[in-house]
């Protein structure tokens, strides 16, 4: 059929869209949902890109796909959807598909405030509040998150050198920290962070062929993501960041994943203990509290399973149609 139909409920979490496709998501073939994101990228990507490219999304669109469980103890199977790919996991996305699922009766968990959730990436344990109809916060305990790589340069345009870390806390990251030519996230604009981004990601993936690579799955690999850290607005949080993602998106929520892959350096430098908390601002200033809450090992390196804590609202039922016989741009685009 050349018209395909999906009804989709928006929210945002801490200010980061969630689309949640309620229907209309693809049969897809798997013993779990690593497979099932395989078959996904090679046969139904362009659902992706038409949901959440330009015109029926924007550049920093985001969104998931429910299935069923693959272990009957868990409460449901989650893809993740955005302008950068299909992601092995997604921190703010979680956040704000329980709470859409939830308070749209999509997700019926076996015990209540309590959900085993599967995702490409492993499996996701989490608790949330609800007051009447309404979900109050979500945490997630995430996977394994470890330094991967610490000290690392690469050459950025009109800054010069930048030394950075790569942290994994679901997606790998390269984390810039102040120093001698970046005095930190407040020091940027916007634009200059995704215009260095942009650069910076693929002469690192460059560089660095090959290194980043996870110890117990090797389709997750590659810097995807960049975490540039920096002065709090808000004198009571720990610490501010920009996470940059897709081809010019930088998150508006302080990223789970991002905030799990810092929590992850910070540990290994001696910085956070475990059992801390550390309350990360986006670049907007909106908060996830999070928490080591266990040090353990992947591989050969010590790894942390931190928590993260969120919100979510929702503002919006829609119904999408892509339609590749009427319309030249069914499939989306970007203009970057």
């Amino acid at each position: 059929m050349s018209k395909s139909t999906f009804v989709c409920i928006d929210a945002h979490t801490c200010g980061n869209p969630v689309r949640v496709i309620a229907e209309g998501g693809p049969e897809l073939h798997g013993k779990n949902m690593s497979e099932k994101r395989r078959h996904f990228l090679s046969a139904y990507d362009w659902i992706r890109t038409g949901l959440m490219f330009e015109p029926r999304g924007h550049d920093m669109m985001s969104g998931s796909i429910l299935y069923p469980p693959h272990d009957p103890a868990n409460d449901v199977a989650i893809l993740f959807i955005e302008t950068s790919g299909c992601l092995p996991m997604c921190g703010h996305g979680t956040i704000g598909t329980i709470t859409i699922g939830i308070e749209e009766g999509l997700i019926h968990p076996k015990i209540p405030g309590k959900i085993r959730m599967e995702a490409p990436a492993g499996l996701i344990h989490i608790e949330y509040q609800q007051t009447r109809s309404k979900v109050d916060w979500v945490k997630f305990t995430n996977v394994k998150s470890f330094l991967a790589a610490e000290g690392l340069t690469v050459e950025c345009p009109e800054l010069g050198d930048i030394i950075f870390d790569v942290s994994y806390g679901g997606n790998y990251y390269a984390i810039i920290d102040p120093q001698n030519h970046f005095e930190g996230v407040q020091s940027l604009s916007a634009a200059k962070i995704v215009e260095y981004s942009q650069v910076l990601r693929q002469r690192i993936n460059e560089k660095y062929p090959n290194l980043f690579v996870h110890p117990e799955n090797d389709t997750i690999r590659d810097v995807s993501h960049l975490l540039w850290t920096g002065d709090v607005i808000d004198p009571s949080s720990s610490g501010r960041s920009a996470v940059f993602y897709g081809d010019k998106a930088i998150d508006r929520s302080p990223c789970g994943t991002g905030t799990s892959a810092r929590l992850a350096q910070l540990y290994s430098k001696g910085l956070l203990k475990e059992g801390e908390s550390y309350i990360h601002e986006s670049f907007i200033g909106s908060k996830f509290v999070s928490r080591i809450e266990q040090v353990s090992t992947i591989g050969d390196k010590i790894a942390i399973i931190p928590s993260i804590t969120g919100w979510a609202k929702i503002f919006g039922h829609n119904t999408i149609t892509i339609d590749t016989e009427d319309d030249p741009y069914a499939h989306g685009f970007q203009v970057i």
